[in-house]
């Protein structure tokens, strides 16, 4: 794998605990995002390092998470139906933050949108929605953190999946592997994928995002 590892006893060293931010492994100019997929989908993904094949589905919205231990926790360690192998992608860190801008909030905020109505009409137009959940940490506790995920459809979601993608790696071994700690309570031995705050610089964004640290 190629990905940068850390000791989950040394992880949460120098993160923020109660705070809204992005989460990530960032390589050069790039982020780390993660998802889940059957076996099927994964296989063809890494072997052409793009989505598509027969399993693959276009016309559904897929979200996408650069922080690793939310998406265990939404994967169950790779263990949940049709989410048995976990990818890690690359993309460049300008193309999402290009879809950052183009979110909408999954639920109104009335700081952000002017009216109920607005929000509503800006959901449906968009592409990508953005929600913000707990953190979890490995055992599925909910953290005061909270943590990032993006919901892409239509013709961005066909961008992400071909033309971005940098790289797919299949990360499913060291999940499961890591899984195993989890499941025996062993966090001294747990591993996990060394993430930091990603820095958002335009100030628009930061406020739409509500960022905190």
């Amino acid at each position: 794998m190629t990905l940068k590892t850390i000791p989950y006893l040394n992880y949460e060293t120098d993160l923020p605990q109660a705070a809204q931010l992005v989460l990530g492994q960032l390589r050069g100019q790039n982020i780390i995002v993660y998802q889940a997929f059957n076996p099927q989908i994964v296989d063809y993904a890494v072997a052409h390092q793009r989505f598509g094949g027969p399993a693959y589905s276009f016309s559904r919205m897929a979200w996408i998470k650069p922080n690793f231990l939310w998406m265990m926790y939404r994967s169950g360690w790779a263990k949940k139906e049709n989410q048995e192998k976990i990818v890690a992608i690359e993309i460049s860190l300008e193309n999402f933050e290009t879809l950052l801008k183009q979110a909408v909030h999954s639920s109104f905020q009335p700081a952000i949108y002017s009216t109920r109505e607005h929000w509503k009409t800006s959901l449906i137009e968009s592409e990508v929605r953005l929600q913000w959940d707990p953190d979890h940490n490995p055992t599925g506790r909910k953290l005061e953190r909270r943590a990032i995920q993006l919901g892409l459809k239509g013709d961005t979601l066909k961008l992400f999946a071909t033309d971005w993608i940098v790289s797919i790696e299949d990360i499913t071994e060291f999940v499961l592997d890591q899984g195993r700690f989890v499941e025996k309570g062993a966090m001294e031995k747990l591993t996990v994928i060394k993430e930091q705050v990603i820095p958002i610089s335009n100030p628009h964004l930061t406020a739409k995002l509500k960022l905190t640290n």
